[in-house]
Order: C-alpha cells, then sequence, then structure tokens
C-alpha cells in the first residue's frame, strides 16, 4: 500500500509538471506529438488527433513532446522554434511554475484542516541571559540573526544549519503587543562531562556506539561491551546508571570504568572530558495554531516560501561540502521516504496520515520546481537560459550547438540518476 501511494504522489507531481508544458505547448499553437507519464517502453497509449498519450513502464519521470523542440526546425508550422521567443519561455516555465501552483493548492489544505506553526516562545529560562535581555513568553519570533522567520520550521532548518558556538551573539527580532522588540545577547554555556557512549536502549548499559575522541573509546572500549560497573558501584541497568550519576555527577575528575566482553570482566580508567553547550534560554512551539478566512491562503504561501527556501539553503550546503552525496535521494529514495512516511502516520489517525502525504506531495513539487529551474543543460533553467539570451540579442544561438549542450546535459542526468539510484539502494538495503 505505502510503495503504491507513494507512486501515485511521485506520478501526481510529474505528471502535473508536464501538463503546465502541455496546456502552454498548445496554447503557442506548438504541436505536441507525445504526453506520456513515466519512461522506457509504453503499457498503454492512445492517439488524440496529433497527441500520443501514454502510459510507460518506468513511473520515475515524464514527457511532454514537441514538433523541433531539440532540432534546428523553425519553418514547420508548430513546430517549437516557428513559435516567438517569449511563447517558448511560457512553455519552458510552465513546468516549474505548475510545480509551485500545485504545491500552493496542498498547502493551503493543509493549513486549512491543520493550521500554521507561529515561531512563538513558549517558555524563558528564569535566570538565563535571554530573560536578562528581556525575552518573554508569548513574543513571536519573525527575525533570527538577519533571518527572516516566518514560521517555526525556518527558526528550525536555520539553526540547524548554522550551529551556535561559544561565545556567539544572538540577535532577534519578536513581535510583542503589535510591536518590533529587538533582543539581542550571549547565550549562557552548559558544561557537562562525558563518558562518550551512546546505549542500545535506555535500559541497557550495553554499548551500541562510540563518540569519536571521547574517553571510552581512547580507552580500547568497543561496541557490544557492557559497563557493569563505575568506580566499584555496580551499574546493573540503564535506571541505575542514572541514578549514580544524579548521586556522583561526572567531572574532570578520573574514573574506573568496569565492563564486560565475552563474559570477561575489564577494568579502565578514565578521566570524563568537558562539553560545553550554549544554551539559547528559551524554547518555542512546535504545534499548530488553527487560522482561517484568507490567512489560510497567506500562511499556504508562506508553506511554499518554506519550501522553496529550504531547497536553495540545502543547494548551497551541498555546495559548499556540507553536505555530501550520500545526502541526495533520487526516485528510490523518494518513494521510500513517502513509504516511511506512511508506516509512522498510521497510528496518528486518518487525517493526519493524509495531512503528512499532502505535506510530503507539497515538499516534492516545490523541490522539483526549484531543481528544474538550475540553469544546468537539459533542465528547464537551462533551455530557459538559452531562450532569454535569445530575447535579449534577438537571434537564437546555434540550434545544433544548443542540442549537443542539452543532449551532454541529458546523459550527464542520467549517469547522475543511475549513481543516486545505487546510493538510495544502498542507503535502504
Amino acid at each position: 500500500m505505502k510503495i503504491l501511494i507513494a507512486v501515485i504522489i511521485f506520478s501526481a507531481i510529474i505528471l502535473f509538471h508536464e501538463f503546465g508544458h502541455f496546456l502552454f505547448a498548445k496554447l503557442n499553437g506548438i504541436s505536441v506529438t507525445e504526453f506520456s507519464l513515466g519512461m522506457g517502453p509504453r503499457l498503454l497509449s492512445v492517439q488524440k488527433g496529433e497527441t500520443r498519450y501514454s502510459l510507460k513502464l518506468l513511473p520515475i519521470g515524464g514527457s511532454c513532446a514537441m514538433v523541433g523542440e531539440d532540432t534546428a526546425e523553425e519553418d514547420v508550422p508548430g513546430s517549437f522554434n516557428s513559435a516567438s521567443v517569449w511563447g517558448r519561455i511560457s512553455v519552458v516555465a510552465a513546468g516549474p511554475i505548475f510545480n509551485f501552483i500545485l504545491a500552493f493548492v496542498l498547502a493551503v489544505i493543509i493549513v486549512g484542516f491543520v493550521g500554521y506553526d507561529p515561531a512563538e516562545i513558549m517558555a524563558v529560562d528564569e535566570s538565563s541571559a535571554a530573560a536578562e535581555a528581556g525575552l518573554q513568553t508569548g513574543d513571536v519570533i519573525t527575525s533570527y540573526d538577519g533571518y527572516h522567520v516566518d514560521l517555526a520550521k525556518d527558526l528550525y532548518v536555520y539553526m540547524y544549519l548554522n550551529e551556535l558556538k561559544e561565545g556567539d551573539a544572538v540577535e532577534m527580532q519578536v513581535k510583542r503587543d503589535g510591536r518590533t522588540e529587538t533582543i539581542t545577547y550571549t547565550p549562557d554555556v552548559s558544561v557537562r562531562y562525558l563518558l562518550g557512549f551512546n546505549r542500545s536502549d535506555a535500559s541497557s548499559m550495553t554499548v551500541e556506539s562510540l563518540i569519536d575522541g571521547m574517553p571510552l573509546q581512547e580507552a580500547g572500549l568497543k561496541p557490544g561491551d557492557t559497563i557493569t560497573a563505575i568506580n566499584g558501584v555496580e551499574i546493573a541497568d540503564g535506571e541505575a546508571y542514572d541514578a549514580y550519576l544524579a548521586e556522583h555527577p561526572l567531572s574532570s575528575e578520573p574514573v574506573e570504568i568496569t565492563y564486560d566482553r565475552d563474559g570477561l570482566d575489564y577494568t579502565a580508567t578514565i578521566t570524563p572530558k568537558e562539553y560545553r553547550t550554549p544554551q539559547l534560554g528559551f524554547s518555542y512551539n512546535l504545534g499548530y495554531t488553527k487560522t482561517s478566512g484568507l490567512k489560510v491562503l497567506k500562511y499556504g504561501a508562506l508553506e511554499i516560501k518554506y519550501m522553496i527556501r529550504t531547497t536553495i539553503l540545502s543547494l548551497k550546503e551541498l555546495v559548499s561540502g556540507q553536505l555530501g552525496f550520500q545526502n541526495l535521494s533520487g526516485p528510490v529514495g523518494v518513494v521510500d521516504a513517502i513509504g516511511t512516511t506512511y508506516e509512522e502516520s498510521k497510528s496518528e489517525g486518518a487525517l493526519m496520515l493524509w495531512m503528512n502525504m499532502l505535506n510530503m506531495a507539497v515538499l516534492l513539487s516545490a523541490n522539483l520546481g526549484v531543481m528544474n529551474l538550475l540553469p544546468l543543460p537539459a533542465l528547464d533553467g537551462g533551455r530557459l537560459v538559452f531562450l532569454v539570451i535569445e530575447a535579449i540579442r534577438k537571434k537564437p544561438i546555434n540550434r545544433e550547438i544548443e542540442g549537443r549542450i542539452h543532449f551532454a546535459g541529458l546523459m550527464a542526468l542520467m549517469v547522475l540518476m543511475v549513481v543516486v539510484m545505487y546510493n538510495d539502494f544502498l542507503k535502504i538495503f
């Protein structure tokens, strides 16, 4: 069921994208030879007038094939190049624009049913630097370190991508009683001492993983070892461990760790490592607030703005190297993500299940719109670059050269698609 839903969502987004191209091709008198959903061999097809409508085997794409689209034909009636340059620009741009339109319509439905997430301050630590700076419960954050904040998720993404470091100053603008207030402060620092391991679960003392450069790793412990005592005090389970730390907090003083490995007991004397973490001193809203009327349209539009900004920020992180190739996902990864969201949402009830599915569709549609506008050969954005240059020069770039560039870009995209799909399979299996 989850795979079927994922395929339906993915296919609907692509179909709407291609329909944008199709509609504006027809409006500009361009003949469409085939309008298809999917790639590969045809499963079903029907001829209506000049256009063949096809369903193909692989539900990972689609096409709107126009006469003369990738050739030098200009004098042939109904060919792509026979249309005006601005007509061709509208045809190419229509695909991504239709993705944004679809995303907006779905976002409005979600906001209408669920609401939106304001970046409202829910609590402020009384003795924190944030409280001393004047931050109050009920304030709504509109800007964080110069980054405009419309929704709570804007704030979350920005803070995730821009980790707060010790000594960093925070500057926020908040709305309070219809006024805008500026809050500036340097967050307090929480100091903890850590051994540097993760447990398999909260009740267990078995080491699931070790943190690089931390004391337990340096002492030679391995995943699968079980800690049984600290400074001679027996630690039977996770509850006993938490009780021990509450009574004997870790510090810079060395401690003796006893651990079991393959039925044998070992000891190691280690010095816990200081871990310093800036504390913002406040918590903000993570839920949804109902709205109505024109505000549904407003926050629907802000949802799309958030999706587009997040996609652009992710691309910047990818180009800068802060995100790696392993973070990319293709059609297989997308289907898996939709399926995972479906399984995790079933327990939340039918309404939230379908709202989460619609939210995935919003994300994917907005993402597809942005990606297709990238100025790369074979993508809509690459074609728009050539068309805009033609509009400025009043004459086209050599059609054969343009065609070769787009063909090379298409081949590169196909190779990238194969590599990304291979990466998806590795992550899933």
